[in-house]
């Protein structure tokens, strides 16, 4: 298998009255670059493309001040659906997609879909993104997110040619991703651009320290959070059943949480994440979780209960001011 490590450039509409902006396509690729890696991370291909725009036509400021490229330039590259057969092409068969963060995987099944063009997957795509596996496997906390530039600084990696184009931010990512440890690898991310068709299309991932679960959409939230798949606690690590400690509650509405104890393993925190997504078929928004399980420690497992307990005293005072407030007799 080979490591396709890519990265996008892309314009926008203007702001404001006279600006343009189209809801299918807030962002328009203008640029593709990629570095390809074999399964020992040596360099075996290289891939540079611009796009000529047919959306948006002028450059937006950020765009220009960031690229230093100009709208005369682009004009000469190929169409986006020339530069993605060519570049899907390129990326051949057996291969995982990396990036730096998530959006430029989204954005480019976006663009994909405006364009008509068939789907890269019609179902969540696994992939590397390096700015996760940077932080896990060199930040403190784990949980950092840091610009490309801090990480190549950090990693001693010589900075030979300009960041913010496509070929050399994918060129500093692969560097990168050639010192992530093969272990941190394991915890690849999900693009969940289009949801698993079905339940038998579930992602159900085992990490070294945590769990995750994407379920298939459902009809509303209500329905996906009354689920007995989604709901169930059951142990991660030996598959038995966990005997539930604190029940699921919600402190915003999105965020469901709950803590389980397993004879064998400990406090287990579930967590439940409701979104939004697309139905590949029928291409119209949807409801879906992701679930994650983890073993946690008993003060980890206190710090939930007293969350339960303020979200219990939020809803509380949200329902007193609320009765008080169709109680007051009218002037």
């Amino acid at each position: 298998m080979n490591y396709i490590v890519f990265d996008l450039e892309w314009n926008q509409g203007r702001e404001g009255k006279q600006g343009q902006k189209h809801e299918d396509i807030p962002f328009e690729i203008i640029e593709i670059g990629a570095m390809k890696l074999d399964e020992n991370k040596n360099v075996i291909g290289e891939f540079h493309q611009l796009i000529r725009p047919s959306v948006y036509k002028d450059m937006h400021y950020i765009t220009q001040n960031m690229m230093h490229i100009h709208m005369k330039d682009l004009k000469k590259g190929l169409s986006f659906r020339e530069a993605m057969e060519m570049f899907l092409e390129w990326c051949g068969e057996d291969y995982m997609f990396c990036t730096w963060g998530g959006l430029d995987l989204l954005e480019l099944q976006r663009n994909m879909r405006y364009y008509d063009m068939e789907p890269l997957s019609h179902g969540p795509i696994c992939f590397l993104d390096v700015q996760k596996l940077f932080s896990i496997a060199f930040e403190e906390d784990k949980k950092s997110r840091r610009a490309l530039e801090y990480a190549v600084s950090e990693l001693s990696i010589e900075k030979d040619i300009a960041f913010h184009r496509a070929f050399s931010d994918a060129y500093y990512t692969a560097k990168i991703l050639q010192k992530i440890p093969t272990d941190v690898e394991e915890y690849c991310s999900y693009d969940v651009f289009h949801l698993p068709a079905s339940k038998e299309e579930e992602v159900q991932k085992i990490f070294p320290s945590y769990a995750k679960y994407i379920f298939r959409e459902f009809e509303n939230k209500k329905e996906a959070i009354s689920d007995k798949a989604v709901l169930s606690t059951k142990c991660y690590i030996c598959d038995k059943n966990a005997k539930r400690k604190i029940k699921w509650f919600t402190p915003n509405g999105k965020h469901y949480y709950s803590v389980s104890y397993c004879d064998k393993h400990g406090y287990l925190k579930g967590k439940l994440r409701v979104r939004k997504g697309m139905n590949a078929s029928s291409e119209s928004e949807a409801v879906y979780v992701i679930k994650t399980l983890k073993i946690i420690s008993e003060e980890e497992k206190n710090l939930i209960a007293e969350k339960r307990e303020h979200a219990r005293e939020q809803r509380q005072m949200k329902r007193k001011f609320l009765k008080e407030k169709n109680t007051k007799v009218p002037k």
